[in-house]
């Protein structure tokens, strides 16, 4: 363990300090930070609804009738189903707060070009599948783009100016209004450009862009490893993953697992029906607390962390953790383009997978014969999965102290990079007053 320290310290904390300082990444950090409380108000939403246990399920729908998801619904409306916009919103005003330029201005403009380039659904309204998690990629891109050109045109002749006396927030409101019209019109030209070569949208061609190769994708432990890699490594930039690849997910593995289930009822053993890796495969024995194996890194905060963030934001986690729900540690630690973060949140469900797979080649594990609700907890869900064997539940357990062993060096390197930072941010502001006192003096 000390020898992996020393090397993350010498070569890996470095790069990454340096990397997760950078200007626009910093804004994207600060941009999910600042939606926490939302994310978390719906991740417990979600649970409220999809809380895996029928007695629960069946108490509140005799008690206040079948449509008594629609509290937790309407929270779900105002937070995971606007997900993007208010992401697009927030990294803008801290980008442009950084470069000291009209943040309102940047983040309303930001959020009106996002909105031009977001498909509408047939009677003119938003769709709900780009305006939450799936359309991260294009709102994050959209929104650093966007406030850049604003603020090189916020800072250049191109704006009007107002004479003295007038309002500041009128000042501010003329100051940016040619720049927004050159935005808007340049965006809304972007998508009409679009719109006629492909017959769709910006969204569309970046999901249709990142879906087609992966369609050769079937039932082997490279398919899985291709698949579990490529779900992570699109979350890592911001990219709801999981969506993105559950069609092919979907489309694959649960015709396979349909006829692990039917030979299963018809009194063939669990070890014996043919297809290895299917959805509760991934879901039980790899994605444990949610893409990344979360689970895992939340164990990990609580054994070995000493800050206050991480172990607010584990505490915070846990309990959605548990039920798989990991949006609040995704974007409140954040794992979402935090580069001390980018090995393990890829690598370790990797690896899982393939201990997952030779587990059951072997024959210790029984295959997957049973499809549960992915709010099913972890130990609850290997032993649902695998027809009632204690082998699968005990698979999970090695994977999550694998996975929180792996998770540990990386928790203790990403403090240390934070240290590192403030201490650096420190004496460049102890320097700026000694400089300021030079000056008086």
């Amino acid at each position: 363990m000390n020898g992996i320290m020393g090397w993350m310290e010498r070569y890996f904390i470095p790069i990454a300090s340096k990397i997760g300082a950078q200007r626009h990444l910093v804004a994207v950090r600060d941009g999910f930070v600042a939606i926490m409380p939302l994310i978390i108000i719906g991740s417990f939403a979600i649970l409220f609804n999809n809380f895996p246990v029928d007695t629960f399920q069946n108490f509140m729908a005799n008690l206040f009738g079948n449509e008594w998801t629609a509290l937790g619904g309407n929270i779900w409306d105002g937070s995971f189903a606007i997900l993007t916009v208010l992401v697009v919103a927030s990294i803008s005003f801290n980008l442009a707060k950084s470069y000291g330029v009209d943040g309102l201005s940047a983040s309303l403009i930001a959020i009106s070009a996002y909105i031009i380039l977001t498909p509408t659904t047939d009677d003119w309204g938003l769709s709900y599948a780009w305006t939450g998690a799936q359309g991260l990629f294009v709102g994050v891109v959209s929104a650093l783009v966007v406030t850049e050109i604003f603020r090189l045109l916020y800072q250049s002749k191109l704006t009007i100016k107002m004479p003295e006396g007038v309002p500041e927030g009128v000042v501010k409101s003329f100051r940016a209004l040619i720049p927004a019209a050159i935005i808007l019109i340049a965006i809304s030209s972007l998508q009409l450009f679009i719109a006629t070569i492909t017959g769709g949208s910006l969204h569309e061609l970046v999901f249709t862009i990142i879906q087609e190769p992966l369609q050769a994708l079937g039932n082997t432990l490279p398919a899985a490893i291709i698949i579990s890699f490529f779900n992570h490594l699109l979350w890592f930039f911001g990219l709801h993953g999981t969506n993105i690849l559950g069609p092919i997910i979907e489309s694959i593995y649960l015709p396979l697992l349909e006829v692990n289930i039917q030979q299963f009822a018809e009194g063939v053993s669990a070890h014996d029906v043919p297809y290895i890796v299917t959805k509760p495969f991934l879901d039980a024995f790899v994605f444990m607390g949610g893409s990344g194996t979360t689970l895992a890194l939340i164990a990990g905060i609580f054994l070995v962390s000493a800050s206050k963030h991480y172990r607010t934001i584990g505490k915070l986690s846990a309990p959605a953790g548990a039920f798989n729900i990991n949006e609040p540690v995704l974007f409140g630690l954040p794992i979402v383009l935090n580069p001390v973060m980018l090995i393990p949140f890829v690598l370790i469900p990797v690896l899982l997978t393939i201990t997952s797979y030779l587990a059951i080649v072997i024959g210790f594990v029984p295959k997957t014969v049973a499809m549960v609700p992915w709010t099913t907890p972890p130990i609850i869900s290997g032993y649902l999965v695998t027809g009632g064997s204690f082998t699968g539940v005990f698979l999970q357990l090695f994977n999550l102290t694998l996975a929180t062993l792996l998770y540990v060096p990386f928790i203790r390197a990403s403090e240390r990079a934070e240290e590192k930072k403030q201490k650096i941010l420190k004496n460049k502001g102890e320097d700026n007053d000694e400089h300021g006192k030079s000056k008086i003096s």
